[in-house]
């Protein structure tokens, strides 16, 4: 399952390490993070991760695999 992540701000370098298995960019005010989520645990896990970051997640969705 590939997850858009898009997150109010931008978010630092450090921060963005904090979430190895997902690639960034920084689009208008906001942090978009995008990969692979394993998982239900893995995403849970990723939102935990998020909150005990105090990073506010505006917007979470699954998109389509990318063609192989």
């Amino acid at each position: 399952m590939r997850y858009e992540i898009r997150v109010d701000g931008q978010m630092s370098e450090t921060l963005t390490e904090a979430f190895p298995e997902l690639e960034s960019v920084v689009v208008a005010h906001q942090t978009v993070l995008f990969g692979q989520v394993i998982d239900e645990a893995h995403l849970y896990g990723l939102l935990v991760r998020f909150q005990s970051l105090g990073l506010r997640v505006a917007e979470m969705r699954r998109v389509p695999e990318a063609p192989e």
